[in-house]
């Protein structure tokens, strides 16, 4: 059954990027808006009507109706075979997560060099479409032992019309199964921005697990030509490994940040600062909300990195 799903995944994917990847906007977002207003329609004629029954059997059905197109387009591939068992096993180690970072810790040194910066000396990205472009030739490079989906090199990124709510939820970018669109917020400081399009990206090959799709991000990236991509990559990477030690060995990762090169200690703070002007109750609802999400569809939180700390280990053996 879940083979079929996945076929059927590429067959309506290459379908709706046909039909949708040349609009520029975000088809997948229009939709989202017109069902909420259906929805609140019938919510106002719950509480307007004497007989309630016929408005909320509308709701019911539009609910239904949608979580039906979710599950058919993409809830059934969080059961496919997950990628760490096509991956040699063995111990996570602290020390093997210490050595990685000190590797990516000199890799994003070296890389940092290599790109832009804006008059006050932090990352910039000075052109987006040729690092999706790059991102698109990277999908059918991916190791064949990892993955054999299909890639279908149709750009069908999009700028989501909900970015200054996104900023507000701590939410990056999200893929949209009814339209195959990979969505992101244009917002965002240019260190999330490339890592952030291939792991939609990811998701649009069918990848559905989140921290698979930081994976597969990952590979995408960390080779890649473009030097945007390839530094936003190993940025977070980075961060990644150094998360999974702070709780183990917090000195550790004092001594990592300290070590930091000037343009990525400048690259840090913006980041901060941005985190930081755009917390909230709203922030604190969507990180609750996202994590009860993940955990529903067999996974861990949101918070969580170790899966694809697994994964990249393992995948380094």
């Amino acid at each position: 059954m879940i083979s079929f799903f996945e076929c059927f995944f590429e067959f309506q994917k290459n379908l709706h990027q046909v039909l949708f990847s040349w609009l520029p906007f975000s088809f997948g977002d229009v939709l989202y808006i017109l069902s909420g207003i259906s929805i609140l329609y019938f919510i106002i004629r719950f509480f307007k009507k004497k007989k309630r029954h016929k408005s909320l059997l509308n709701i019911l059905i539009l609910i239904n109706i949608f979580y039906f197109a979710y599950q058919i387009f993409w809830g059934m591939l969080y059961f496919q075979t997950p990628i760490i068992e096509k991956l040699p096993k063995g111990e996570i180690t602290l020390n093997k997560r210490k050595e990685l970072a000190l590797q990516y810790l000199e890799k994003c040194k070296t890389t940092r060099k290599l790109v832009s910066q804006d008059k006050n000396g932090i990352f910039v990205v000075t052109d987006l479409e040729s690092i999706q472009k790059e991102i698109l030739r990277n999908q059918a490079k991916l190791p064949r032992y990892i993955s054999d989906k299909k890639a279908t090199q149709i750009n069908s990124f999009k700028p989501s019309l909900f970015k200054n709510v996104m900023s507000f939820t701590g939410i990056l970018g999200y893929y949209n199964p009814f339209s195959a669109e990979a969505q992101y917020n244009s917002e965002l400081p240019s260190t999330y921005l490339p890592f952030t399009s291939a792991h939609e990206s990811s998701h649009q090959l069918g990848f559905a697990r989140e921290q698979e799709a930081n994976f597969i991000g990952y590979l995408i990236g960390v080779n890649s030509e473009n030097p945007e991509l390839r530094y936003s990559t190993e940025y977070f990477t980075l961060k990644s490994l150094l998360n999974s030690i702070v709780e183990e060995d917090e000195n550790f990762v004092k001594a990592a940040l300290k070590n930091y090169s000037p343009e990525m200690k400048r690259d840090r703070l913006y980041e901060k600062a941005f985190i930081y002007k755009h917390q909230g109750l709203l922030d604190d609802f969507f990180r609750f909300t996202n994590n009860l999400f993940l955990k529903s569809n067999q996974q861990e939180g949101s918070v969580t990195y170790s899966y694809f700390i697994g994964l990249l280990v393992r995948y380094e053996k």
